[in-house]
């Protein structure tokens, strides 16, 4: 497979944006980050989980056991590995072990259901799988094992990881949620896995190698598993030290309920997190009070969530919980100006947006944390990051400032290309530039303002309507929570925009007074044909407002014959 600086041919001299220059970026295998730590700060807590700690030293010690335990069970240099964890110490020590051996991790959702997880089994040539021997992931492997490529599953006990008296709880009121383990040699336990108190066997590794598979989400067909190296993501936890604006001269605390096997978690929460030595403060998923007292507890520091966690936040009364970040960015989709303007009244915490995807590591772009902060601006261009508008209708031209067109992005942490996708690996780039198929601009001063998904964009009577300018009119009135707009059949038009909206509880508001507030901020054409009130949203399994899941309703609506 080509990379990056060689697909699509080679790059003509065009004008291009950046942040301000850094020296050129050292490439690292991950478990440089791993090891620093380890001996500078050994003694640090490194995890926090539900109250229980481990230290940099022991999870070194602890990665590298597991490293020698996969090796037992055969894995080699470039055995696909899958990590089908939730947020957990499991994560943290496997994804280092399976690194330290020249094995590549396969990131997996533990909600997948078996139709997705033998597909990205497959896809991916996964091998060996880690999982946690919960009811809600466990079962829907043994389907695999053995009648796939997938050979062998190591699980890892839920409730050992627990503090004492959370442990003896959950064995005692959990069990169901516990599956049955099958008496199978191709199973092993973790506890099997860390046995031997020696050191892997060494291998001959290359920061350029392969280091994860982290499939993208399928909103445009068949997840593809984006080739990401060591190199790419140790940059990316570079940039991110860069932007911060230096090294921390204490330990930071990271609270981290974003889930690890979502790129943008991977890079913040655990990359730049142990680059830094920073304490992760995990929870296995989003529970409000579980959070909310997690967060009371540890006092974070340092913060990144999805705009669906903000707009949850907005809704509570906080007791201080956030006072002590002084790093807090949002990612993974475009923040709403007035859910991020809320959640900084309530918390006296400045929240600054990033963009970025799978197949750059993920963060191409991001607002400064001290300095100029633009409203709907995802910021200039990250550390060592090159960004570049192009026109859709010919990529071959670079648009000029303030002009729309397709983002693309070179820098040290855009990916090698698709797994096993040459075709579609060399149309994601354009002249070495990494195509992100999403339409913005770039300002006079090289901000980046997102205007829509290239897919997104709604084509109503030969007019290009963006759901996100409608979105953000509609987070404006007072009474909306969520909103999503997507294009519907218009026997007229072609096509027309279509809003959902869930209101703040015991609100109540009709379509005509929505539609009337909307007239005096959108022009005619952006105008929505209908709106529909919901009680909530259809969220991605990280979060994300799914507007996949309201087109394939509106889809099957209209097909059953129903009025939209």
């Amino acid at each position: 497979m080509n990379d990056a600086a060689t697909i699509g041919g080679v790059a003509p001299a065009v004008p291009t944006q950046h942040a301000d220059e850094m020296p050129p970026i050292a490439p690292r295998l991950l478990t440089d980050l791993l090891d620093h730590a380890v001996d500078a700060h050994g003694t640090w807590p490194a995890i926090d989980f539900m109250g229980r700690k481990w230290t940099y030293a022991e999870i070194g010690a602890l990665s590298r056991r597991a490293a020698r335990g996969l090796q037992d069970l055969g894995v080699v240099k470039g055995t696909r590995v899958g990590l089908c964890l939730p947020n957990t110490p499991y994560y943290v020590i496997c994804y280092f072990a399976v690194l330290r051996i020249g094995a590549v991790v396969v990131n997996f959702n533990p909600l997948y259901t078996e139709r997705e997880m033998a597909h990205q089994v497959e896809d991916s040539g996964c091998e060996v799988m880690i999982a946690t021997d919960l009811a809600l992931c466990l079962p829907k492997l043994e389907p695999l094992v053995g009648k796939t490529c997938l050979k062998r599953v190591v699980v890892c006990p839920f409730a050992n990881v627990l503090p004492a008296f959370k442990r003896r709880a959950f064995l005692l009121f959990k069990r169901a949620d516990i599956a049955h383990e099958p008496h199978d040699l191709r199973y092993a336990r973790f506890e099997n896995l860390i046995a031997r108190d020696a050191a892997p066997d060494p291998v001959e590794r290359s920061p350029n190698d392969l280091a994860v598979l982290q499939y993208t989400g399928g909103t445009t067909g068949v997840p593809k598993g984006a080739m990401l190296s060591h190199a790419n993501l140790a940059a990316n936890s570079a940039q991110m030290i860069a932007h911060v604006g230096h090294m921390p001269d204490k330990q930071e605390r990271t609270l981290g309920v974003l889930p690890l096997f979502h790129v943008f978690a991977l890079t913040t929460v655990l990359n730049y997190s142990v680059d830094t030595a920073a304490e992760m403060v995990l929870l296995p998923r989003f529970e409000m009070k579980s959070f909310l007292a997690t967060a009371k507890r540890t006092r974070p520091t340092q913060f990144f969530g999805v705009p669906t966690l903000y707009t949850a936040l907005n809704g509570q009364q906080l007791h201080g919980e956030f006072d002590n970040v002084r790093v807090c960015i949002s990612g993974g989709a475009p923040l709403p100006l007035e859910v991020r303007r809320e959640f900084e009244a309530k918390t006296g915490v400045n929240v600054v947006e990033g963009y970025g995807l799978s197949e750059a590591s993920p963060i191409i772009a991001c607002n400064p944390l001290e300095g100029l902060v633009k409203d709907n601006s995802c910021g200039p261009a990250f550390p060592g990051t090159q960004l570049e508008i192009r026109d859709p209708n010919d990529p071959t031209r670079t648009c000029l400032p303030g002009e729309k067109g397709e983002v693309c992005a070179r820098g040290p942490q855009v990916m090698k290309g698709y797994w096993n996708r040459p075709e579609e690996s060399e149309k994601t780039f354009i002249y070495g530039a990494l195509r992100t198929g999403d339409i913005g601009y770039l300002d006079k001063d090289g901000y980046l303002f997102l205007v829509d998904r290239i897919k997104d964009v709604i084509l109503c009577g030969g007019y290009n309507v963006y759901p996100r300018i409608i979105e953000e009119a509609l987070y404006e009135h007072p009474m909306v929570w969520e909103a999503a707009v997507i294009g519907v059949p218009d026997a007229y038009r072609g096509q027309s925009p279509k809003a959902f909206v869930a209101l703040h509880p015991g609100d109540i508001l009709d379509e005509e007074t929505l539609l009337a507030f909307l007239r005096e901020r959108l022009n005619k054409i952006e105008i929505p044909s209908s709106v529909e009130f919901r009680e909530s949203l259809p969220k991605t399994m990280i979060g994300k407002l799914s507007k996949k899941d309201l087109a394939a309703e509106e889809t099957a609506r209209r097909s059953g014959g129903q009025s939209a």
